[in-house]
Parts: C-alpha cells; sequence; structure tokens
C-alpha cells in the first residue's frame, strides 16, 4: 500500500517535463473588482494550439521558443493579443466590447450553462437561475431544473426529498465546495439546512461522478459553491414572507481586513408557528418549526505565493412540531392524548480548505480538505422514539498536475473519513464506527477540438465494507460543430444508513423487521451499484434563435442494495436484495431563447424503477413514469441609464400516476387504489429590480390549488394499526403566495 501512495505522488513530477504558460483571464464584476472569466479562448497566433479557460478563468498552455503571439478572446470582450518572450505566468484583464467606439456586443449569461467540451455531463446552476423561485434552502433550489425531482417525504414533517435518475438523494453524493455534507444523520433534513442565499452556484453531474470526491456516489453528485466573502456584497438583505406565515430573514455582512484576509458573516433565519388544516383532517399541513443558522466565512489569498485558503465555522439550531392540532407537547409527548411530533437538531461544523498553486509552475497545484461536523437530533413521532448523534471527520489532499502537456492532466491524492454513529430506536441502540482511508488517481485527455477522457480509479480500505476498487470513465467526443456525445460508467459503493435515511418511516404504526442479519451495517450488506450513461447535447439556431436539446440514457444497476419493503401493510422491512434492482432513465430537454430576453425550456422525462421484493418484482413506489416540464422566464432589458428591469418566471410541472404500496389487507376504509392519479402545478414569481441594490418580488407556488384529499391514512385513528403518512405524491396545503425583497451594497 506505501509504494501505490509513493508511485502515485511522484508520477506526475517525473511525467511533466515541456515548457508551458499557465494564467488568469479575468473580468470585472459589479464592483468593478477582477473575477476569472470562464471559458475564454486562449491561443497561439497562426497555430492549432489553444486552451478554454475553466470555471475560475485559469489556463495552461504549451509553449515553444516559436511561440510569440498570444490570442485571448470571448463573446462580448475586446481581443487581445499579448507578445511573449519567456514563459512565464500570464495575468490579464479582458474589456467588454462596449468600452469600443466602433460597436457594441451584448452577450447575455446562461443562467443554466452547460459544457459543450468537459467529459462528464455536468451543468452550472448560476445564481440568477436560483433567484427564478424563492429558494429559501438548498432543497427548494431545484423547482426550476428538470434533472431533479423535488418530493414530500411525508404528510407531517414537511420534509422535501430531492431524486435524480429516478433515485433518492442517499444516491447522490451531496458536497459543500465538495466537502460531502449531506450525509449520515443529515440525509432526511440537511438540505433545509443550506439557505439558498448562502449558495453562489450549484454544479449537478449525472452519473457516477470523479473519483476525487470518494467512492459513495451512484446516481449523480450535486456540489453547491457558497458565496466568497471578498466577492460578495458588503452588505446584504433578504426578507421573506409567505400567504402560510413563514418568515425569514436572511443577512450578509462582508469585511476586507486587509489586503490578503477577508470574512464575512452570514445570518439565517426562518420561522412557522401558525396552524394549518385545509383538508379537515385534524393533523397540521404543515409543521410548526424555528431555524437559526449562522455562518463565519475566512478568506485568504496571497496571489504572489499562490495560497488561497477557505475557513467556515457554522451553527445550527432547527426545532420542529407537528402532528394532531390539539396535540400539546408538555402534556402529550410520548402518550396517546394526542398524536404529534418533536424533532430538535443541534449541528456544528468547522472546515478548512487551503489550495496552493507554484507561480513558477502553475499547471502543478496542491489542494487540502478538512471538515469535522458534529449533529444531534432528539426526536419523537407518536409513541416512536429516534434519537442520534452523528459525529464525522473528512480529509482530503489532492495534486493537479500534467504529463508532457496541458492535454494529458492527472489528479491524485489521499483521503480519509471517520464516522461515529449512536442511535436509539425505541428500545434499541445501535452505535458504529466507520473509518475508511483510499488513494485515488484521475487521468483527464482533452484535445478540446474532438475528444475529452476522463478516467479514474480508487482503492479503499473500509474497517466494515472490507477493501474494494472503485472505477469509473467518463468520455465527450464531439462529432460535428456544437455537439457533445457522452458516455459513462462507473461503480458506487455505500453503508446505507436505514433510519437516518427512512425516518418518515417512524410517522406510520408500521413494524420495523430487518432480515439477513449477518452483515456489518445493521446486520446487513453494503450497497453496490454499476451506472451506465450516454448523453447528447447539440446547439442549433431556430428561426435565428439559438437553442440547444439534450437527450440523456442513465441505467443503475444495483449487484446489492437494501430494499425498503412498504408491501405488507401494518410492516416495513430491510433486508439484502436478492434478485434485480434497476433505475432506467430517460430525458429530452430543449432550451430555446425565443426571443431577446425570453427564453424557454422544456422537458420530458421517463423513469422505469423496479425491484425484487419479497412479495415480487414491482415498480418503485411513488415514482411517476412520466413527467413533464416547462419554464419560461423573460426579463425587460436593463440599459446603461434606466437600472429599472421586471423579470417573469413561470414553471410547470406534470407528474404521470405514481404506484402506492399495497394496502390490499387494510380494512376497506383504510385501501387505496393501486395507482395515484395524474397532477399538475404551477409557481410564478415576478421580480421588479429598482436598482442594482434593491429589489422586490412576489411569487406563488402551485397557484392552481392542486391538493391531496387524503395524505393521512388513518388520520381518524393515530394510534391504530392502518396510521400512514408516507402515501404522499402531491401537494397539501394547496396555493401558497409570498413576497420578499433583496438589499444589497
Amino acid at each position: 500500500m506505501k509504494n501505490i501512495f509513493y508511485i502515485l505522488l511522484i508520477f506526475p513530477i517525473i511525467m511533466s517535463s515541456q515548457d508551458k504558460i499557465s494564467g488568469v483571464i479575468m473580468e470585472a464584476n459589479e464592483k468593478n473588482e477582477p473575477i476569472g472569466l470562464p471559458g475564454a479562448n486562449v491561443y497561439w497566433l497562426n497555430t492549432s494550439v489553444g486552451v478554454v479557460t475553466d470555471i475560475d478563468g485559469t489556463f495552461t498552455i504549451p509553449y515553444e521558443n516559436g511561440y510569440t503571439q498570444l490570442v485571448i478572446s470571448y463573446v462580448g470582450f475586446k481581443t487581445d493579443t499579448i507578445t511573449i518572450t519567456t514563459p512565464k505566468p500570464v495575468r490579464h484583464w479582458l474589456q467588454p466590447t462596449d468600452n469600443l467606439d466602433e460597436v457594441t456586443i451584448n452577450s447575455r449569461k446562461q443562467a443554466t450553462a452547460k459544457s459543450y467540451l468537459q467529459a462528464t455531463n455536468v451543468f452550472t446552476v448560476s445564481s440568477d437561475e436560483l433567484l427564478k423561485a424563492a429558494c429559501c434552502n438548498l432543497s427548494e433550489s431545484f423547482e426550476t431544473n428538470p434533472s431533479i425531482d423535488v418530493n414530500f417525504a411525508d404528510a407531517v414533517t414537511g420534509t422535501r426529498q430531492i431524486k435524480m435518475l429516478g433515485l433518492n438523494s442517499p444516491y447522490i453524493l451531496i458536497a459543500t465546495e465538495n466537502i460531502p455534507s449531506i450525509r449520515g444523520a443529515s440525509q432526511a433534513f440537511g438540505l433545509s439546512f443550506i439557505p439558498g442565499t448562502w449558495v453562489e452556484s450549484i454544479q449537478i453531474t449525472k452519473g457516477a461522478g470523479s473519483v476525487v470526491n470518494g467512492y459513495e456516489s451512484i446516481a449523480g453528485q450535486i456540489n453547491a459553491e457558497l458565496v466568497k466573502p471578498l466577492t460578495d456584497n458588503k452588505l446584504f438583505v433578504n426578507l421573506y414572507g409567505a400567504s402560510s406565515e413563514r418568515f425569514e430573514l436572511n443577512t450578509h455582512v462582508n469585511t476586507k481586513v486587509n489586503d490578503r484576509w477577508s470574512t464575512g458573516l452570514y445570518l439565517h433565519g426562518n420561522m412557522h408557528n401558525n396552524e394549518h388544516d385545509v383538508n379537515d383532517d385534524g393533523f397540521l399541513d404543515m409543521p410548526k418549526y424555528n431555524q437559526i443558522n449562522v455562518m463565519n466565512r475566512w478568506q485568504y489569498t496571497n496571489a504572489e505565493k499562490g495560497f488561497v485558503s477557505f475557513i467556515n465555522l457554522k451553527f445550527l439550531n432547527d426545532e420542529k412540531e407537528t402532528g394532531e392540532l390539539d396535540f400539546d407537547p408538555s402534556t402529550d409527548k410520548l402518550t396517546t392524548n394526542a398524536w404529534g411530533s418533536e424533532i430538535d437538531t443541534r449541528r456544528y461544523e468547522v472546515s478548512a480548505k487551503l489550495g496552493y498553486v507554484n507561480p513558477e509552475i502553475p499547471y502543478q497545484s496542491l489542494g487540502v480538505q478538512t471538515a469535522f461536523s458534529s449533529h444531534k437530533q432528539d426526536a419523537y413521532f407518536g409513541l416512536n422514539q429516534y434519537d442520534i448523534t452523528h459525529n464525522s471527520l473528512y480529509a482530503n489532499a489532492i495534486y493537479n498536475s500534467i504529463i508532457s502537456d496541458s492535454r494529458h492532466k492527472i489528479k491524485t491524492g489521499v483521503s480519509y473519513t471517520y464516522d461515529h454513529y449512536d442511535e436509539f430506536v425505541n428500545t434499541a441502540d445501535y452505535e458504529r464506527t466507520e473509518r475508511s482511508v483510499g488513494a485515488f488517481f484521475e487521468y483527464n485527455y482533452d484535445n478540446l477540438d474532438k475528444l475529452n477522457v476522463t478516467a479514474g480509479v480508487r482503492l479503499d480500505n473500509h474497517n466494515l465494507l472490507g477493501t474494494f476498487v472503485t472505477p469509473r470513465v467518463h468520455a465527450r467526443y464531439t462529432p460535428w460543430e456544437k455537439s457533445a456525445l457522452r458516455v459513462s460508467f462507473g461503480r458506487g459503493k455505500r453503508s446505507a444508513n436505514i433510519f437516518a435515511e427512512n425516518q418518515q418511516l417512524f410517522s406510520t404504526s408500521r413494524t420495523i423487521n430487518i432480515v439477513n442479519t449477518t452483515g456489518n451495517v445493521y446486520g446487513l450488506d453494503p450497497e453496490i451499484a454499476w451506472n451506465y450513461g450516454v448523453s447528447y447535447l447539440q446547439g442549433f439556431n431556430l428561426f435565428g434563435r439559438k437553442a440547444d436539446i439534450t437527450l440523456d440514457y442513465y441505467k443503475t444497476d444495483f449487484k446489492n442494495q437494501v430494499v425498503v419493503d412498504y408491501e405488507t401493510p401494518q410492516e416495513v422491512s430491510f433486508y439484502n436484495l436478492e434478485g434485480d434492482s434497476y433505475a432506467n432513465s430517460f430525458q429530452v430537454e430543449l432550451n430555446y431563447n425565443v426571443f431577446k430576453d425570453f427564453d424557454l425550456r422544456m422537458a420530458y422525462k421517463y423513469y422505469d424503477v423496479k425491484t425484487d421484493y419479497n412479495s415480487g418484482k414491482l415498480s418503485k413506489p411513488l415514482v411517476p413514469t412520466n413527467r413533464l416540464f416547462a419554464n419560461a422566464s423573460y426579463e425587460t432589458h436593463m440599459s446603461n441609464g434606466d437600472e429599472g428591469q421586471w423579470k417573469f418566471d413561470a414553471t410547470f410541472n406534470w407528474l404521470g400516476e405514481q404506484r402506492f404500496s399495497s394496502t390490499v389487507t387494510n380494512p376497506v376504509s383504510y385501501q387505496l387504489p393501486d395507482k395515484t392519479p395524474a397532477l399538475a402545478t404551477l409557481n410564478v414569481q415576478i421580480t421588479k429590480v429598482f436598482s442594482r441594490k434593491f429589489e422586490v418580488y412576489v411569487g406563488g407556488e402551485n397557484v392552481t390549488n392542486v391538493r391531496q384529499s387524503n395524505p393521512v391514512l388513518g388520520a381518524d385513528d393515530p394510534f391504530g394499526a392502518n396510521f400512514d403518512t408516507t402515501f404522499v405524491y402531491g401537494p397539501i396545503f394547496g396555493s401558497l403566495y409570498y413576497t420578499g425583497l433583496r438589499f444589497k451594497i
């Protein structure tokens, strides 16, 4: 093992010998401060040697003595030519073309950007896209995205659950600035613990993703980049209020301490203490809650020596109460007086990132990521108790370099994770410690013109899962102009946290059965799956306007899965897969700029998700086979003389029939049909931008007032054998309207 580590670390240094030039291409932000310009073309004059800047504006290009003129171009900016006499770092600021006397070219950046050049099927959701909805937290940030499904997990806790490729969020690696964050104890509610205003952008990757970030991802990866103290507004205030009497306050205060240190204090608070029972079933349609969320963020930048660092300190306190209208925790907790639930969560996080880029050899860099979190949840659901304490430590070291020239890039490094779980489930205690250490190597070939291949492998040793290899491959081929054909395959492995990931089961009267008790985690074996995918992106002009179409097909094939079986009424069983389990996902998406400043996005999605249960092969409950999506956005033009602007957004979702878990042996009054009805929802938002500093928005969710009439099965007898809150397929509350303001300096 030790020799493997040495080889991985020394190999890139041995192989990198040819002269190169690296640098960064910048543009000015709203405050006239330099920021990296992604996607700029950098090439040597009268040659075919060229590269494109990455997401932070950096590039590395081969250099020979005959190369003297370096050309830098980007649509909407003045093309510059730089004379190079010696291979030294380049730092260049492109000027917009509206500074020229001859001509002005206006270019509007897309709110959701898809790459034609990357091997992975990844797209970036910018802050502009996030503002198309209320986006109060990360779980609500995907309403305008057709690749992510947002569902309610049950009828009482108000938990929003996301899905990708037909699979629940535990099969998605969710990270904050490439540090895995929504996992373990935070899996059920963690998405609501990241305020939307803290998010600068989101990168969504379909398929197994990169080996650099770990071995657990199966369906895809979601990475949330947070706002930076150096580039965020000095002061930002967001106020939000909804017709449900939900209120929220977000405040950012950023300060530049000196030339190298900047810091930001980010405060988030939300509350909802009103009682709603629109369907008159005696249960709250949404929980009452209070949340305080604080983050202190430090940023260190030393461009001369090549260092950049971030330090984050976070604290969260979240309290939820739900259940019957007449439930009083002081007298009814864990009694049969009235059914109720309280979920109290306290979480601490400390994370640090250190990046170093060699000023003399810019294509060589080293990054170190570390994070510690302590998560404590105390909860009860009727007569069921569930408490969990999860302490987690994560460390990752990544070395980047090239082999021979910039077409051959590598990443290699080591990682370590530590997780300690202590769970109390009714009368049983479950405690375990998981430790893993691993090494990874990823090679990327990129000739920019036709082919890009990323191949990675990692070797991990886990105290409960054993020693195993994780391979992943992504490839992009460009058959003709404005096209990208991608293929991928990869393996994922994970231990299932059956209680933390399925907390909705406690809001039922079902008995819990764990079968096949020979494994190392709850007596169950680890989950193992292969993901295969093919995707095609084609850009074109339609009636003189830009458009693109994407076709995706992904298949996830489980070699083992912890099956969550609700098919026997009054029971929920966990057992290892015996037979087949797979998820097939097909999606076609069209983006079209209908006319200036009016964009239309439409998508159709088909799911085929089936598992061999003890009762036979069945489709996954509450997963629609067919889904339609449409989003339309329009904004008036903001001229230099008039900063006022209007923005209009509308999102339509249609969900086809979904299968209910079996209720055939229930009494007739507690039986449900085999499938749900189809349903459609419409969300709208209007934003008035008065200036670059101030804007007001109003909106509505589910404005067509679609409601599920019977979300709580057995609501008349919550302590009876047929009580179940997990049969939720649509909205419960009905229409919701909101308003808010944003102020920034």
